[in-house]
């Protein structure tokens, strides 16, 4: 196979491998994930957690694996990704993580075959492939607002085709029918020191682990600074272009990286991208008097944190290129990989569920809340892992170098898919239609969507979104719509809702802090939102606040989801806001029922929506409700024309419609 064609191939092919992965592990962490906050218990969501250890079974591999075995394992990574996008969530869960087992072992092994054959670029394709595969699955998330397109039930076959490109690929590039041959016990250099693989292999684990964390996933970075994620598209296109068209245009650029200059690169984007966490951390003081504590509004410097962060993480795509090189030239043996890359699986196991413990703390004794507030800490230590083995690389360009036209290949590929990524954010942005005149009434929904999944554990975007049709509300309050992070599979339930039934948006808390999502969807214009934290000794939580004008009328609207048991404390600061306040409407997951003294609190001050309009306690189906927690309250005098409760599957909690005249 000529050099030209070996390289365009190898980096679609890594491209195709590197994208599966990051939504194989993607799709694994969340279904395992949502066994446990669904409450179920099943001995296979333990035993699967395993699969990330796979590495490790290359310790019992003595005479080498045969070329024929990693194409296999290479088809097990497309085939795990076809068909997992099929399956419930227990199915999901096993066969994406087989997938993903498939791919822990397939990275090393193939690396171990590259040192063999000695491949003069291989560190480059490898790279060029991970910029691929990010800019896939960028472009893959903008049309669905967040929500990766190719596990949509209707467009699945974006997958399948990029699964049978990706078959060919590996054929074409492993030639199995020339690949049978076991490698021999002393074909491989035995030379290579097992810390100095270990580090290399942390290296570049960690730099897959920080795409997967945020950066294949813009709209999760988006979710950490409130900043629109159609403007954490465009600077990170922007700055994986830049990068792409200097490599070609200055092919010695790479000879000229000291090893002190990718150490300072690496080390300023780990503190840029630190700071710019830190920036949105919220300092919550002990007192519960000092609740509710209003969220500070984004500075000039936050902002700049975060460009600055975005222009710089292109220094992934050069850590991978290197520590995939020098692994390749030191030519260690199968076993020392394999013993490298399962103390990278561990790591990566840690590493995510302190990610996870940062939000679910509460849960999780002794272990849980020493990682409260601490979310920075996650990206720290992985920034850590992917600068500190630089200083076991040696900077030193490729041996052999591309052609002229083969150097181009490159950045004519990130060109073409940054501007496709690029488009795709922007022309599926929610567009909200010309505001409704001449109304006299108002429909509010309070509706806790519990991330996505309906009361049978499914995932379950599409029903929600129907159900929130059928209810055909002006004004919608959510909660449990924090998907945007690795727990809730890197998606934004928030922005496809509100993209597809062409709605305002606000999002409410940010990530960072690891509070449970709120949000605020509306017809109209959401003018002055602000989000205020609640006091709290167990999990964190919030309200959103903001002013919504139907009419000559402006609501005072408040979305809000208590703790376990609605606390007391929590419910005061929530009525301490509004005090005072005109055309109130509160609405959310309280948490407590009518017979408790929070709600007897709260119904002092204003009436219960529900109430108002069945004053005997039964609606017109002769149903009760009175174990009900998902609450509309209003201003005294508030007349109401219709409320109910819509008890349908697509959630574990009913959704509240509240019809209201305005005054």
């Amino acid at each position: 196979m000529d050099t030209k064609r070996h390289a365009l191939l190898s980096s679609a092919l890594y491209g195709i491998l590197f994208l599966f992965f990051f939504q194989l592990i993607a799709d694994f962490i969340e279904a395992v994930y949502a066994f446990g906050l669904l409450g179920t218990r099943i001995p296979v969501e333990v035993v699967s957690v395993i699969l990330l250890f796979s590495p490790a079974l290359l310790l019992l591999v003595r005479r080498g694996l045969p070329d024929r075995a990693l194409f296999l394992l290479g088809q097990g990574i497309l085939v795990s990704r076809v068909a997992e996008a099929m399956l419930d969530t227990r199915g999901r869960m096993i066969v994406s993580g087989l997938g993903v087992a498939c791919f822990l072992i397939f990275l090393p092994a193939w690396l171990g075959k590259l040192g063999e054959q000695q491949e003069a670029h291989s560190g480059s394709l490898l790279s060029a492939g991970l910029a691929v595969g990010i800019l896939l699955a960028v472009l893959l998330k903008g049309p669905g607002a967040g929500f990766d397109l190719s596990t949509d039930h209707e467009l699945q076959g974006i997958g399948w085709l990029l699964g049978a490109v990706a078959s060919v690929l590996l054929f074409l590039v492993c030639q199995p029918e020339r690949m049978v041959r076991a490698v021999e016990p002393g074909a491989l250099d035995e030379g290579a020191s097992t810390s100095r693989t270990l580090g290399l292999a942390l290296g570049l684990t960690s730099g897959l682990l920080m795409c997967y964390l945020a950066f294949a996933a813009p709209n999760v970075i988006a979710r950490w600074t409130g900043e629109s994620s159609v403007v954490v598209v465009g600077v990170m296109v922007a700055a994986l272009s830049v990068f792409a068209l200097l490599t070609t245009l200055v092919p010695r650029l790479a000879t000229w990286m000291t090893c002190r200059a990718l150490v300072t690169w690496n080390a300023l984007f780990v503190l840029a991208l630190v700071s710019t966490i830190l920036a949105h951390q919220i300092r919550f003081p002990p007192d519960p008097n000092a609740y509710p504590l209003p969220e500070p509004p984004a500075t000039v410097w936050q902002h700049l944190l975060l460009v600055l962060t975005l222009a710089l993480f292109p220094v992934i795509v050069v850590d991978l290129r290197l520590y995939a090189r020098d692994l390749v030239r030191a030519r260690p043996s199968l076993r020392k990989l394999g013993l490298a890359f399962a103390v990278c699986s561990l790591f990566l196991f840690l590493v995510v569920l302190a990610q996870i413990l940062t939000t679910v703390y509460d849960y999780v004794p002794v272990v849980g809340p020493l990682l409260r507030n601490r979310f920075w800490l996650v990206y720290l230590v992985v920034g850590a892992a992917l600068t500190l083995p630089m200083l076991l690389v040696q900077p030193r360009g490729n041996s052999a170098r591309l052609a002229h036209a083969e150097r181009w290949m490159f950045p004519a590929a990130v060109a073409a898919l940054s501007l496709a990524a690029s488009l795709g954010w922007v022309m599926t942005a929610a567009r909200p239609a010309a505001q409704p005149e001449g109304r006299d009434t108002v429909r509010i929904c309070t509706y806790n969507i519990q991330q996505g999944y309906d009361e049978w554990g499914q995932k379950n975007y599409d029903g929600q979104l129907e159900l929130l049709r059928h209810a055909d509300a002006d004004i919608i309050g959510l909660q449990e719509s924090d998907t945007n992070r690795i727990a809730g599979g890197n998606a934004d339930i928030v922005g496809y809702l509100a993209s597809k039934l062409n709605l305002y948006s606000y999002y409410g808390p940010k990530t960072v802090p690891g509070t449970f999502g709120i949000a605020l969807l509306s017809r109209y214009p959401i003018d002055d939102p602000r989000t205020l934290y609640l006091y709290s000794e167990g999990e964190q939580t919030a309200m959103i606040e903001a002013k919504i004008r139907v009419g000559t009328t402006i609501l005072h609207v408040v979305v809000t989801h208590l703790g376990n048991d609605g606390p007391m404390a929590q419910q005061q600061a929530v009525l301490k806001a509004v005090a005072g306040q005109k055309n109130v409407v509160l609405m959310g997951d309280f948490n407590f029922e009518p017979d408790t003294a929070q709600y007897r609190l709260t119904t002092e001050a204003l009436v219960d929506a529900w109430l108002q309009q069945w004053p005997w306690g039964v609606d017109g189906q002769g149903k009760r409700f009175d174990q009900r927690i998902d609450h509309i309250f209003a201003t005294p005098g508030t007349a109401i024309n219709d409320a109910e409760y819509i008890t349908a599957p697509e959630s574990d909690h009913p959704a509240l419609v509240a019809e209201m005249e305005l005054r």
